[in-house]
């Protein structure tokens, strides 16, 4: 007999439209876990709560866009369980017990909990759920019990929380609810924006899976470039050049060579530059374009796959709180 696979979960917070940033650290990796593991793939749309309490409006239609950005990125319903995080309740009531049990303490460490409300200014984030968030996270993970979480560095203390609410819950009750998940080290490429700061919804400065052919052309057109670089004829530095980064992730290596070395002797402009990675990342990006037109188009065939894979994830997440609930004698 064949011993069943590996379980992965992971999920993504619906903030906004999905950009090459999240698809190149995120989306790319779900693809080939697919061929190796059993994965839960969610949209975190309760976390999204954290951050934009205040106006709901638009979470409702990131939803659906990143459904549809994630089936026409390569994830397979038939490989992966796909389903939206406020579809199973089961995550909110976990969050709930869980939160009883959690030190304020282990909730004010976490590295990321100032560093937001600082890069988050015009948003008040002095609130429980955003405090709490971690916890949230904690009970999406176990409810699963999953083997393996991809991450990457600057997650591990999320994970390591995660953990620790796993030995305490099951040391506090005398039972092994929790196994406790792993990470799967990723390396998150660090993907430049048009602006040549990260690529972030944040800062404005993304191109987006939905964008059309013109679109992704002219903000490659104003994106950044060498600022040393002023007229056509200076001499540009492809180490300092946002543009360069992405012939890096898109080019050829013939190409980046040519690049490299024209760069530098002013052979080629900045605009000529733009143009020839611009083509490369139409290219890649036409396939995922077709396939979200016709989802698009058809948007009940996203419904399906939805509706499917919280049955399934629903069935798993219940069982857990059965065991939850048998541990805790409520």
């Amino acid at each position: 007999m064949t011993a069943p696979r590996k379980r992965v979960l992971s999920g993504m917070q619906p903030s906004g439209l999905m950009h090459l940033g999240n698809y190149l650290g995120a989306l790319e990796n779900w693809k080939a876990l697919q061929a190796q593991y059993d994965c839960y793939f969610f949209v975190a749309d309760w976390h999204a709560l954290s951050t934009n309490y205040a106006d709901t409006s638009r979470i409702r239609g990131f939803v659906r866009e990143m459904l549809i950005d994630w089936l026409a990125g390569g994830i397979d319903p038939q490989r992966a369980t796909i389903f939206i995080q406020s579809r199973i309740p089961e995550h909110a009531i976990l969050h709930l017990l869980l939160s009883m049990m959690t030190p304020v303490s282990w909730l004010e460490r976490n590295p990321t909990y100032k560093e937001k409300q600082e890069e988050i200014k015009e948003k008040d984030l002095t609130t429980y759920g955003f405090l709490g968030y971690p916890v949230l996270q904690a009970a999406d993970i176990l409810l699963y019990k999953p083997d393996f979480v991809p991450v990457g560095k600057d997650q591990l203390p999320h994970l390591e929380l995660t953990r620790e609410l796993a030995r305490r819950f099951n040391d506090i009750y005398k039972a092994s609810v929790f196994p406790e998940p792993k990470e799967h080290l990723t390396k998150f490429p660090k993907v430049i924006g048009i602006d040549g700061r990260k690529m972030s919804k944040s800062y404005h400065n993304t191109i987006n899976l939905s964008d059309t052919e013109p679109a992704v052309r002219q903000k490659l057109k104003t994106m950044v470039t060498d600022p040393a670089r002023v007229r056509r004829t200076d001499p540009g530095n492809p180490d300092l050049c946002p543009v360069y980064e992405f012939h890096k992730i898109y080019s050829p290596q013939g190409i980046q060579d040519q690049i490299n070395t024209d760069c530098r002797t002013a052979a080629i402009g900045c605009i000529d530059c733009k143009k020839l990675v611009a083509d490369r990342l139409v290219e890649q990006l036409m396939p995922i374009w077709d396939i979200r037109a016709k989802l698009t188009r058809d948007s009940s065939q996203v419904d399906e796959i939805v509706d499917a894979g919280s049955t399934r994830a629903a069935t798993v997440a219940k069982a857990t709180l059965q065991e939850v609930n048998e541990a805790m004698r409520i």
